[in-house]
């Protein structure tokens, strides 16, 4: 019940005779231009989420270290008095 071969191959021939080989060259190498660019861009987004993803991890960190700090800084004041 699917589209055969021969169907395609009609189709395809139809095609060519309405466009042309060389608009559908041309269709071709932008529709492939745009795919390369949006993967760039994705690629370069992704990135960009990395980058901000480890500065919050890092400042993240970071915090706990100095809270454990003040705590140690009030431990040793209670001892003292």
């Amino acid at each position: 019940m699917g589209i055969s071969i021969w169907q395609l191959l009609i189709i395809l021939a139809i095609v060519l005779l309405l466009f042309g080989a060389k608009r559908l060259r041309n269709v071709g190498g932008d529709l492939g231009q745009a795919v390369k660019g949006f993967k760039d861009s994705m690629k370069e987004d992704e990135s960009k989420k990395d980058a901000a993803s480890d500065q919050r991890i890092e400042s993240q960190s970071a915090e706990p270290e100095e809270t454990t700090q003040s705590a140690t800084n009030v431990t040793s004041d209670k001892d003292k008095v």
